[in-house]
């Protein structure tokens, strides 16, 4: 597969369309059966696939166990990146926590499930305002002179931390949501890291499933994160956006690629040092999304996509009040 490196001062190069892992284990029901999860894991690096990105908190626990058990004996083929950041009390996470003393705690404990001696890429799940930053980096530092850690990245952090954690300990990557549907990253975040050599990882570049083309309802289940995000829980918001896919499959059908591979070949277009990690627990979804990596723009293609995503106007907030009080601003 095609590769995309990350950071200049501390590059990493990964494979262009990565695996998100937390919905195999939480948010988007029904959950599968951990069992056949780590028979997909270990599947999709089989199809190619060789970056992964999980987090303690996914399950909590159950996402690093089955990449563990799925990945240990490829494990030097593979880049796996994961997170720590959050207060897990009797396996629910009650808030978060970035003291040293539990990053410690989170990466001894994210080794072992993942049955590895080293983490590829760790990030800080969240700012922790009780925290300075100079103390999260400064904590790192000292994992990454152990061997324990070999780059480090933040995810939804203000520009102000990541220019002061970046002179500290220089950052590999930044998490962020990026799709064709969400492009707050497109303000200041980008230039300011074309500007330090950071790479971008995208989170839900699809969308949460909306910019597949098949998610048309918003009666999701309690125990669906989207139930409570206004963008999906609001029917005259989903209707609205219903302008973004009639433009997605138009453009699909002319370059004869699925709307998915679509906005990742777009998302991928946007800079050489972004990587997408959208989520799934089907394998053939895992074979169209990293196809993505073979569809090509012309410039001329790319600037009449641009033109046409910048005149549609995207409805609804991607996050309540209580999840949107957790992004650094």
């Amino acid at each position: 597969m095609r590769t995309v490196t990350l950071g200049k001062e501390s590059p990493l190069t990964v494979s262009a369309v990565g695996l998100g892992c937390m919905g195999m284990v939480s948010a988007y029901p029904p959950i599968p059966e951990k069992k056949d999860m780590i028979r997909f894991a270990r599947e999709a690096f089989e199809k190619g696939e060789t970056f992964f990105d999980t987090a303690e908190v996914y399950g909590p626990y159950t996402s690093e166990e089955i990449l563990g058990e799925a990945l240990h004996k490829v494990r030097d083929h593979v880049q796996i990146a994961t997170k720590f950041g959050f207060d897990i009390q009797n396996g629910v996470s009650v808030g978060l926590d970035s003291r040293p003393e539990t990053i410690w705690k989170s990466v001894e404990g994210s080794l072992r499930r993942l049955k590895t001696d080293h983490i590829d890429l760790l990030y800080q799940h969240r700012a922790d305002p009780k925290v300075p930053v100079e103390v999260v980096a400064e904590t790192v530092s000292r994992l990454m002179e152990e061997g324990k850690v070999l780059h480090w990245g933040m995810s939804e952090v203000s520009i102000r931390t990541i220019r002061k954690a970046h002179t500290m300990l220089p950052l590999t990557a930044i998490q962020n949501e990026y799709s064709m549907w969400y492009r707050d990253v497109e303000t200041e975040l980008l230039s300011v890291l074309e500007e330090l050599g950071i790479g971008l990882v995208c989170f839900c570049p699809l969308g949460r499933g909306y910019l597949t083309g098949n998610l048309k309802q918003s009666n999701f289940t309690p125990q669906d994160v989207r139930s409570s995000m206004p963008r999906f829980s609001s029917e005259d918001a989903l209707k609205a956006n219903q302008e973004l896919l009639t433009l997605l499959q138009q453009q699909a059908e002319k370059k004869g690629c699925t709307m998915a591979q679509l906005a990742l070949a777009w998302i991928l277009s946007r800079r050489p040092w972004i990587a997408p990690i959208p989520g799934t627990t089907k394998l053939s979804r895992v074979e169209e999304n990293t196809g993505a990596a073979s569809v090509e723009f012309t410039p001329q293609e790319l600037d009449e996509l641009n033109a046409k995503l910048d005149q549609i106007q995207i409805y609804g907030a991607r996050y309540n009040s209580q999840q949107e009080s957790m992004v650094e601003k």
